[in-house]
């Protein structure tokens, strides 16, 4: 009950204090290329269940049918504002919605897409037991995925056998410790992360 407290009180500051910020992303996406502002796609949230996870648009309309990762900074599917609105993770900004009307919290495992999900082992679906957040200490750990992915040979492969079995390793250990003081840590860290 506390948690969800602290994420309506906080996202709902957030999204009147990010305005004027969330306005102009809003305007460069728009002018840079064209599509809808926001991005919407299906994850998998607590209780095995799916949801919209909202982002603003990073990729040109059309581009996430052609592979659910992304692969560097170089991917050719990412627009221009959109190679900036990731390295600085501003594009996960609009998921501030997702907190205040319940469907994720600020801090919990990352929500994934469906095609991975089904392939965890009952012990890893563990992590579909709590709701899912915009950043946790699998975010902090692999904020830069995307390049890791651009060294290897085969993205995916790469991906479902060594990044996203430890990245479920640190989500089970965020709901061994959670609470709000270990919440506003992971806040703490990934701000201090993004800002360095």
């Amino acid at each position: 009950m506390l948690k969800r407290l602290f994420d309506i009180i906080f996202s709902f500051a957030g999204l009147i204090i990010l305005s004027p910020i969330l306005l102009v992303i809003a305007l460069l996406v728009a002018a840079g290329s064209r599509g809808g502002i926001f991005y919407k796609q299906s994850r998998v949230g607590r209780n095995n269940k799916d949801f919209k996870v909202f982002k603003f648009r990073t990729m040109y309309t059309g581009a996430d049918q052609k592979g659910l990762l992304t692969v560097g900074g170089n991917d050719s599917r990412i627009t221009k504002i959109g190679y900036y609105l990731r390295k600085y993770k501003l594009d996960e900004l609009p998921q501030l919605l997702n907190v205040f009307f319940g469907s994720m919290s600020f801090v919990g495992p990352r929500p994934e897409v469906r095609k991975y999900v089904d392939l965890y082992s009952d012990s890893q679906k563990k992590v579909l037991s709590v709701k899912p957040g915009i950043t946790d200490y699998a975010s902090i750990e692999y904020f830069s995925e995307n390049e890791l992915l651009a060294r290897s040979a085969d993205p995916e492969a790469t991906y479902i056998k060594q990044i996203m079995p430890a990245k479920l390793e640190l989500n089970k250990k965020y709901i061994a410790e959670a609470g709000i003081v270990t919440d506003v840590k992971i806040i703490l860290k990934t701000l201090k992360k993004v800002i360095s």
